[in-house]
């Protein structure tokens, strides 16, 4: 996967002069993860700017880039690190459109890496995606595979309004897969399904499709037949797609890596009772982080989503009776 979002990056950047790239460590060490490994070789440091460490600073020169007519691509080294910049993305990148009545767009893909199981110190691994899914204006994207990393990246720097990028930090190096050549663009809003399943579908996003799926499996080697989709993107959400791959069933589970109070999870099931409640052969379930600050390295594995635990939570959704 990092090697796609590297190359994305500099396809982009050749396709179109007015893309820059900043953030902290992005230039001449080419990012903590090698994600923009290259680019200033390749492009300059007058497009690839290492930034002080300075959140804030990173989100509000984004602002003043693409109202000049720029298209910025700024890194937050990890998404927790966000929370220094709230007052600028929600009261400045995602209001710029608005606020001056479409005389400015903001062009903004904002980078970021998240989730667990790599052992990261605080604030490297929180989950922070349904959070900003609250902001109205800003677009939250999350690919799971590596041809995604390169076709949703494509779409949010070539699209006008702010998009939040959030890659897996396990996704990395640890997924591989066919990467399409030349031009590859993914389109917003459009769900993708993972496995096919009869009997049960788990929703779900990021490196959670990994997990889930490794959890579909399993149930299969019990007799179960249990599809998983990808959302992609929370915002916009496919919600046609997301009523048709629940309505085919009327069994389903949505995955998330965040806490469980207020989470995306809750919206989607929240969508899935507006769109196919008289479908629902059980009600839905979640499994969820739990709602404690995210815990130190040698805990994790018992805060996050794992191959048991949802495999668990489908059984129970499998055999819960009408």
């Amino acid at each position: 996967m990092v090697e796609a979002i590297n190359a994305t990056l500099h396809a982009e950047m050749t396709r179109d002069e007015r893309v820059i790239v900043f953030g902290e460590d992005v230039g001449h060490n080419g990012g903590v993860f090698r994600a923009t490994d290259g680019l200033q070789s390749s492009f300059g440091d007058r497009r690839v700017v290492d930034t002080p460490l300075a959140e804030a600073g990173i989100i509000g020169t984004a602002v003043g880039l693409a109202a000049a007519g720029l298209v910025p691509v700024p890194e937050i080294q990890f998404l927790g690190f966000l929370y220094q910049a709230m007052h600028q993305l929600a009261g400045q990148v995602t209001r710029l459109r608005y606020r001056s009545n479409g005389r400015f767009e903001a062009p903004i893909t904002i980078r970021s890496p998240f989730g667990g199981g790599v052992r990261t110190p605080e604030l490297h691994s929180d989950d922070l995606a349904a959070q900003f899914a609250n902001v109205p204006g800003l677009k939250v994207v999350l690919p799971s595979s590596a041809a995604d990393a390169k076709g949703l990246l494509a779409t949010a720097i070539r699209d006008p309004d702010p998009v939040l990028f959030l890659e897996p930090l396990r996704g990395y190096r640890a997924v591989r897969g066919e990467v399409p050549d030349g031009e590859h663009l993914v389109p917003f809003g459009q769900l993708r399904r993972v496995r096919e399943g009869d009997d049960l579908v788990i929703v779900t996003w990021s490196y959670m499709v990994e997990v889930s799926r490794r959890a579909a499996d399993a149930l299969a080697e019990d007799g179960y037949s249990v599809g998983v989709v990808d959302l992609r993107t929370l915002v916009p959400l496919d919600v046609a797609g997301l009523a048709a791959a629940v309505g085919a069933t009327g069994r389903v589970v949505v995955v998330e890596e965040a806490p469980l109070t207020s989470g995306f999870a809750g919206e989607v099931i929240a969508t899935v009772i507006e769109e196919c409640f008289y479908d629902l052969e059980a009600p839905p379930q979640r499994v969820c982080g739990y709602d404690v600050p995210y815990p130190v390295g040698m805990l994790e594995d018992r805060y996050i989503p794992t191959v048991e635990r949802i495999a668990a939570t489908c059984r129970r959704t499998l055999e819960a009776r009408p």
